[in-house]
């Protein structure tokens, strides 16, 4: 039996377009014979695939879903070539159930997701049908996985940003109706102001360090005495954590409170404890 290269299923890929697995599933197939695999995956009606896979994929949509316990949430970005397509409820089905697979299986990267199985289907031949169905290009850029304690998801305009947001939560059942109001309302906070990070605790060192040596600076030029400076720039350092961090951030439903106070508020309501630990947001072309 031939052996089969990564460089060969490479090439292969570049000719026809067709996805990694079955590239190298045709390339067995043939014993190796290039024009052969070629012919493999025509005759499998991949040839469609091929036509349409040098075309641009700027339009799409972003998904995100959670379980039904809420514990677990995916999000994925799957991209066509046309806005109308990316609209289309049919190619939002698609995207739906790939990120379901997304949440079903270990954490994967979108080239190894397409490997994975949901309902005796892989999602490189779900991608492969979505591409004969919706008539354009379709391809998969990007898919990430959450699990904590309590998770929410979020869509904003139809599929142009997609989020989730994970909590540690005690005394508060995360799949309640209660709780995915509040939480979900956290989620459009993340969707409208893009914030930094969840806490100030969570804000990468080395982003905090550019910032403070930013406000250093601008601190230095104002020719005040050193102790003034540093103050001025520890200010300024807080109204960063103030705007950036998502828990410090004005509510925008409500600019009177924070997030952290809204959510605090809606802890108590219902008899427990609810602590914002991480968010994942992408928005469609990002």
């Amino acid at each position: 039996m031939a052996e089969i290269t990564a460089s060969m299923v490479k090439e292969l890929r570049e000719m026809t377009g067709a996805g990694m697995m079955e590239c190298k599933k045709a390339l067995a197939e043939a014993a190796g014979d290039m024009e052969a695999a070629v012919d493999v995956l025509r005759t499998r009606g991949l040839a469609a695939v091929a036509k349409k896979a040098g075309r641009a994929t700027n339009e799409g949509t972003v998904m995100a879903l959670v379980n039904d316990a809420c514990t677990k949430g995916a999000v994925i970005e799957l991209n066509c070539e046309t806005d109308f397509v990316g609209m289309n409820e049919k190619f939002k089905a698609y995207a739906t159930r790939i990120a379901t697979a997304a949440m079903e299986n270990a954490p994967v990267d979108a080239e190894g997701l397409k490997s994975c199985t949901i309902e005796g289907e892989t999602v490189e031949e779900i991608l492969t049908d979505c591409i004969h169905v919706m008539g354009e290009n379709c391809q998969l850029s990007r898919v990430a996985e959450m699990e904590a304690p309590a998770v929410a998801s979020y869509i904003h305009g139809g599929g142009k940003i997609g989020v989730l947001v994970s909590f540690d939560v005690e005394g508060i059942d995360p799949a309640s109706e209660a709780f995915q109001k509040c939480a979900r309302d956290v989620a459009m906070q993340v969707a409208a102001v893009n914030p930094v990070s969840a806490t100030r605790e969570s804000v990468p060192a080395d982003v905090a360090a550019h910032e403070l040596e930013i406000y250093k600076a601008q601190a230095a030029e104002s020719g005040k005495p050193e102790n003034i400076q540093q103050k001025i720039a520890e200010g300024r350092m807080e109204k960063f954590y103030k705007e950036s961090c998502l828990a410090e951030q004005d509510f925008v439903k409500d600019p009177d409170v924070t997030v952290r106070q809204y959510v605090d508020g809606c802890a108590k309501e219902m008899g427990g404890t609810i602590q914002i630990s991480g968010f994942l947001r992408f928005a469609l072309g990002e």
